[in-house]
């Protein structure tokens, strides 16, 4: 509705999969199929539930009655109980053991994690594509000499493939992370209203062991290993801390890989993919903004300091659980991962398509190779029987000659012209350019390429081979 506010996220970011993930749909589904477990896992311990009972819950668990549920919360201000009545409304006879001895966050808490399982796992997903291309460009130009910078100032030569391993090696890093979340990731389980399991206590009499069955099968049976050991009305809010954290860390990782690009753009080394019939300002007709690199840092920063709000919601529990984390982390999680899907849709567009310019990259490289080759071509001159301390006062002269004409008089590097003009260094021309050809400044980068995809991507990609070959949508 266009009266209506709508998050950017669902409207302009995040792809149909991660946004279903955090629809209603998929909670009150995952509510019923919790309900469903339950009341399973309570009818194999003994419990007075039948099959017919169970039956009919699950011939309702897609099949929602969203007005009856809604309208019942508008009565008693309660969503998880008015889902009780709405699903008891479809299964009348069932009516009577749904929910039985749990407490709301054993639908609400137990729905999250899992919830947050699945989103994790697609942004895995995602990562690895990113990599995937971001490994095929550099091993295209992993040979490929540009200038290096520390301090965003020219530095020795690198190359295009491997300033892209350090993009690809972050990512590396936070898949490891993301990878032990999941695996760790946990249940709420069966717990009880402040963790102590005392209305199943009731339900089964007594019987600690086969309480501590009870949370196993219900586990089980919404595919997790184990539940927490100990919990109060709620799971760890540590957990959301936990997982924002590691979205913010693959943000950052974003951040940085945009600003570096943006960067680049600048320079008119490298560019995002810029569309035939895209407009890049409304004013200066022949601008190509980096849009695409712009966002990436818009939704990064937003989702770095979006993950401070778990962290302070996990400080400010009050004993078993106060209720000011509910209304925050509905939002705070929720839009995280939608907006980081954003960001990975963005890196996966303009990853599997970046726009290199050798010309432009040799072009500034040249002019700041003569002064970094200074060192090589004082070695080679004393080899040929110059004085050390005589030449080294010569090219100091000259570089500081040679740097004035560039920065003042916006001339080119003369500065090899002047070296091989002079006879004390005992080169001719050919031997300065020999000298001077970029290769001879990269250092091991095209093998450190090679090494570090062969030990450390190639097995991910072919680990995770099925992931390949995300189809993503940009919509502006």
């Amino acid at each position: 509705m266009r009266n209506n506010y709508e998050s950017p996220l669902n409207k302009r970011y995040s792809s149909k999969e991660m946004s279903y993930l955090f629809s209603d749909e998929m909670k009150f589904k995952t509510w019923r199929k919790l309900w469903i477990a339950l009341a399973e896992s309570e009818k194999e311990l003994g419990l007075n539930i039948t099959d017919e009972q169970i039956n009919e819950l699950k011939t309702f668990a897609s099949d929602i009655n969203y007005e009856v549920a809604e309208a019942r919360e508008k009565e008693v201000r309660h969503d998880v109980m008015s889902h009780v009545y709405a699903y008891g409304m479809q299964c009348p006879s069932a009516k009577g053991i749904i929910h039985l001895g749990a407490t709301s966050c054993f639908v609400g808490d137990n729905t999250d994690i899992i919830i947050m399982k699945e989103a994790l796992l697609l942004v895995k997903k995602k990562i690895i594509n990113v990599i995937s291309h971001l490994t095929t460009f550099a091993q295209k130009y992993k040979a490929m000499p540009t200038l290096g910078f520390t301090h965003l100032q020219p530095a020795q030569l690198t190359t295009v493939g491997k300033r892209a391993t350090l993009w690809i090696q972050d990512l590396v890093l936070d898949l490891e992370n993301i990878e032990f979340v999941i695996e760790t990731l946990k249940l709420r389980g069966v717990k009880g209203t402040t963790g102590t399991q005392a209305s199943f206590m009731e339900l089964f009499n007594g019987d600690e062991e086969k309480i501590k069955e009870l949370e196993r099968k219900v586990t089980k049976k919404m595919g997790f290993l184990k539940a927490y050991g100990v919990t109060g009305q709620t799971y760890p809010r540590k957990v959301d801390s936990t997982v924002l954290n590691t979205l913010s860390e693959v943000a950052q990782s974003a951040y940085k890989f945009s600003n570096d690009l943006r960067i680049l753009q600048s320079l008119k080394e490298m560019e995002e993919p810029f569309e035939k019939n895209q407009i890049g300002s409304s004013a200066m007709a022949y601008k190509r903004n980096p849009m695409r690199s712009e966002r990436i840092s818009a939704l990064s920063r937003y989702i770095i300091v979006n993950s401070l709000n778990p962290a302070i919601t996990a400080g400010t529990q009050w004993f078993e659980r106060t209720l000011d984390d509910s209304a925050n982390k509905r939002i705070a999680v929720a839009e995280a991962f939608l907006a980081l899907d954003g960001v990975l849709n963005l890196y996966i567009n303009i990853s599997s398509n970046l726009v290199v310019y050798p010309k432009v990259i040799a072009a500034r490289l040249n002019a700041e190779l003569p002064f970094m080759a200074t060192e090589n071509i004082l070695m080679e001159a004393v080899k040929r029987g110059g004085d050390r301390q005589e030449l080294h006062e010569k090219i100091r002269v000259y570089s500081m000659e040679t740097g004035k004409r560039v920065k003042e008089e916006g001339l080119d590097n003369d500065l090899m012209v002047r070296i091989a003009k002079d006879s004390a260094f005992k080169l001719e021309e050919n031997d300065v350019l020999t000298i001077l050809d970029a290769k001879n400044f990269i250092g091991r980068a095209p093998g450190q390429v090679d090494d570090f995809i062969n030990e450390y991507v190639k097995p991910i990609l072919e680990n995770n081979k099925n992931s390949l070959d995300v189809n993503v949508e940009i919509n502006v």
